[in-house]
Order: structure tokens, then sequence, then C-alpha cells
């Protein structure tokens, strides 16, 4: 069982265990209420994965036009097992779609909110030593390969500030690391000492159970150095059990098309305002060009100076703008992952990628723009790719959706303060107005792609609430990057 100091402040879950598999399978979720339901915590601060439901309040499209697209009255989401026992990818069921399942997965629990099972790769000690630099000074396992984390987990700038944390990409790993700076009088440590304590796991969606152990831990690093036994118990019970594959740990694979591409993770936000309203207030109107650029899989890189926790959350906000729940959709581009926080070392991995979101603290990476096509420096978003430099341009029809998002969260806010929604949140909001416009985008080119007559029209354009002109790039984009067969008959400026 997880520990009081291991969970996140803020933060409501239990272990379910294993249901009894002589017993048949759980009963469909009813619609109505019961009595012994717990309603889902309140918080403006994500504490889980959590897949958006239509108690949202609004749904950001009126249904007006003549394309539909079918919208889940109630999603759930579980953890599932892959056959060696190891604990497979959060997947979500949409009720009222059709589901079927992997039969090489078997379900854990099924709620409203998901279980998963510790899989803690690694534990580690970063300090930063005046004649050496960054280093690691501590790990479990000893012979795991840490190359890098010294740089991950301490972000170039990071003497300048007292505290932060990092989230970072390991090869097939994700990573939390708390940093801290405390001053010291000891002429060796130059008056200050420097450290940061992080894990590395499978998948990012449960990194945030642990930041209120590795804050705690890290402050225990700086007052007690060398006191390792908190660190080495807290890996011992939470140690992930990996498949046997060579002589090293082995990735943990995920399938993304078991069930749907409906499903995000949800992050722990220090924030007071929550993750997405902090992302909403900062960006604006941009969200509009991010949330294009990102639904093409263009690659983005975020600049901004420490501390980086929080421009790690813009990573996230970025990535949970392509959500998509139509079976099929997005099956054959890249899949959009998260790198969070990059540095130097990290170039060799980015010549490789296709797709990504990523932030840094180094302006060097401004110049190598062979790594980017979309940089963004506080909020000025900038491609120095020409064909691109069109979807820069906000337009009639890319405001109007913006007022919508922002006249919801005001209803919704307002709801809250009145009492009338206890159950609803900005970041279902957000991700659900998204993944509802997504979902209206992909169902229209899907339903004219399989028409006897595979054109495209201003109507359709219309439809899907973009504008036929100032979007017409963005749409021939879109229809290469997911291959839909169909023919764009927006070309003349005239027509109505």
């Amino acid at each position: 069982m997880v520990k009081q100091s291991d969970r996140a402040p803020l933060l409501d879950w239990e272990e379910i265990p294993p249901p009894d598999p002589k017993q048949g399978a759980p009963p469909p979720p009813s619609s109505a209420p019961r009595k012994d339901d717990t309603p889902p915590q309140k918080s403006s601060q994500p504490n889980g994965l959590r897949t958006p439901t239509v108690n949202a309040f609004g749904s950001g499209w009126g249904t007006s036009t003549n394309a539909t697209c079918s919208q889940p009255t109630r999603s759930l989401t579980a953890v599932v097992a892959r056959g060696d026992g190891s604990s497979g990818r959060p997947q979500t069921v949409v009720v009222g779609q059709h589901f079927v399942p992997d039969p090489n997965v078997r379900f854990f629990a099924v709620k409203d909110q998901w279980e998963e099972k510790d899989q803690i790769v690694a534990v580690f000690v970063v300090t930063f030593d005046t004649r050496s630099g960054n280093m690691v000074e501590w790990c479990l396992p000893h012979d795991i390969n840490l190359d890098g984390v010294e740089f991950k987990s301490m972000a170039s700038g990071s003497h300048r500030i007292t505290n932060d944390f990092i989230y970072f990409r390991k090869g097939c790993y994700f990573g939390l690391a708390c940093f801290a700076n405390m001053p010291v009088e000891s002429e060796l440590e130059r008056g200050a000492r420097m450290k940061s304590v992080g894990i590395l796991c499978p998948s990012y969606t449960l990194l945030y159970r642990y930041m209120h152990f590795l804050e705690n831990q890290v402050r225990h690093q700086l007052q007690c150095p060398g006191q390792y036994s908190p660190l080495e118990a807290f890996y011992e019970d939470k140690r992930a059990v990996l498949p046997p594959a060579g002589n090293g740990p082995s990735c943990l694979t995920w399938s993304v098309t078991n069930i749907n591409r409906c499903m995000h993770a949800e992050m722990k936000i220090t924030h007071p305002a929550g993750c997405m309203s902090q992302f909403i207030q900062f960006f604006g109107e941009q969200i509009m060009v991010l949330w294009k650029f990102v639904l093409l899989r263009k690659r983005l890189l975020i600049f901004s100076p420490p501390p980086v926790g929080v421009v790690c959350y813009r990573v996230y906000c970025c990535c949970c703008l392509a959500n998509v729940s139509l079976p099929g959709i997005g099956v054959s581009v890249p899949e959009l992952r998260p790198f969070f926080y990059i540095n130097v070392a990290d170039i060799a991995a980015l010549q490789t990628e296709m797709s990504y979101v990523a932030c840094t603290t180094e302006k060097i990476f401004e110049e190598k723009k062979d790594l980017y096509d979309v940089y963004i420096d506080n909020q000025n978003v900038k491609t120095h790719r020409s064909h691109l430099q069109s979807l820069l341009r906000l337009n009639a029809s890319d405001k109007e959706k913006y007022r919508k998002l922002s006249e919801q969260r005001q209803m919704l806010l307002y709801s809250q303060e009145v009492g009338e929604d206890c159950t609803s949140n900005e970041e279902d909001l957000f991700i659900l107005f998204f993944m509802e416009l997504n979902n209206r985008i992909f169902q229209t080119l899907s339903e004219v792609a399989g028409s006897i007559d595979p054109t495209l029209t201003a109507d359709h354009v219309r439809a899907m609430g973009l504008d036929p002109q100032g979007d017409r790039s963005f749409l021939v984009d879109l229809l290469e990057v997911y291959g839909f067969d169909i023919t764009l008959v927006i070309d003349n400026p005239c027509c109505p």
C-alpha cells in the first residue's frame, strides 16, 4: 500500500485489488447515480487520469450543422494488465460506442478513475559539484544506465532559483525530479548546496503521485547528505517488475489502438489556478494556433528560463489539444508524446523525432532550426517553415472558437462559485472542448471520404467550425497528414 508521505497533496485515491477471476466480468455502469457513489474530488489540481465526461459545462458546438459527431454519454478508464502480469497503459472505455477488448489484456479495476500499479524503474540523487558539475551521487538499482539524467533533473540556470520540479524523458522512460538550492556556510560548496531527487517510470501518468515525497526527500538530502535509507525503502516498495530482456531493464510497450485514442494523462500542478486555467490565461487566443500545429503533428519547442516545472505543464496541455475519441483516427500518424524538459544532450534523440512537444531553458536551441518546426518563446509563437506561416494568423473562426471556450469557462467558474456545480472542473471542460472540436472535424472528413463524391465543400468546412479561406492551408496539410483522399473545392475566394 502507498503511504501518506508518498502521495501528492490534495490527492484522494485508493488501490483496488484485482477482481476474482472466478467471478464474471463487472456489470456495465449504471447511468443512474447510486447512494453509495462517491462524488469525484473537486480540485483545481489534476490528480489522476480522468477522461472528460459530458457533465463538463457546455458542449462547445451547436447542433444546427449537417455534420454529426457521436458523443459518449459516459466514459470510464481502467488499468489493464498484459499477459506477463505487468500493467499496461491506462485505457479509456467509452460507454455508448462499441468496445472490443484486447484479448491480451485483463482489467484490474473499472472505475471513474483508473488505478495503476506502481512501476518505479529507478530512484536517484543528483548533486552539483563545484569541480565536476552535475553528477549522479547515488541511485538504485546500481547498474541502471542513467547517462544524462544529471542534466535532465537539474535544469540549466537552476542555480538562480531555490526550488523547482522537472518532468523529462530518458529513452523509453519518463522521469520526475525535484530540485532544491540551499545556502550553506562552506567555501568548498561556494555558499550553495544544490541537489535533485528523482525517479524513472515507464509512464508519466503516475509520476505525480510522488511529487510530495520527492520534495521532502530533496530537502532531507540537503540537510542530511548521504542518508539514503528512506529512498532505499521507497524503491524496494515501489520498484517495477519488468519482463526480462537482455541484461538491462526493458521498456514496457503500449498499444495505442486497443480501444481508442481518447485518453490523457493528468498531472499535479502547484499553480493555484490549475493547470489548464494557467495555460489558457497565459496563451489566450494563441491556443488556437498551437492547436493546429499539434493536430498536424509538428515538432513544438517551448523556451523559458527557470523554473521549468510550470513549463512542463504547458507541454502537457499542448498534447491535450490533440485528443480524438473516434476509433481509427490517427493510427497512421506519429504518436504525440511529450518530451517535457530537454537540453543539449537530447539533440541526437530529437533529430529522429517526427513529432514532439518539449521545453527547454537553453536559448541555443533557437538556432538549431532543423530540430523543430515551431518555436515558442513565452507567448510568442513562430515558425521558420514558410508553408506554416499562414497558420500563425488567427482568423474569424479561430477567434469565435476561443470566445466559446472562454464563455464556457466563465459559466463553469460562476456555477462553481454559487455552488451549483461541484463535479466539473476546468481541465475536463478544456479537454472536452478540443476533443469535440477534433471529433467533429474528423467525423466530417470520414463521412466525406466514404461518400460517393469525396469532395470537401465550403459548407463542410463551416460545419467543422473552420474558415473555408483562412483554414485552407491547414486543411490541405490535415488531409495529407491523416491520409484522407478528398478533393478540396474551396479555392475561389468569391465563393460563399
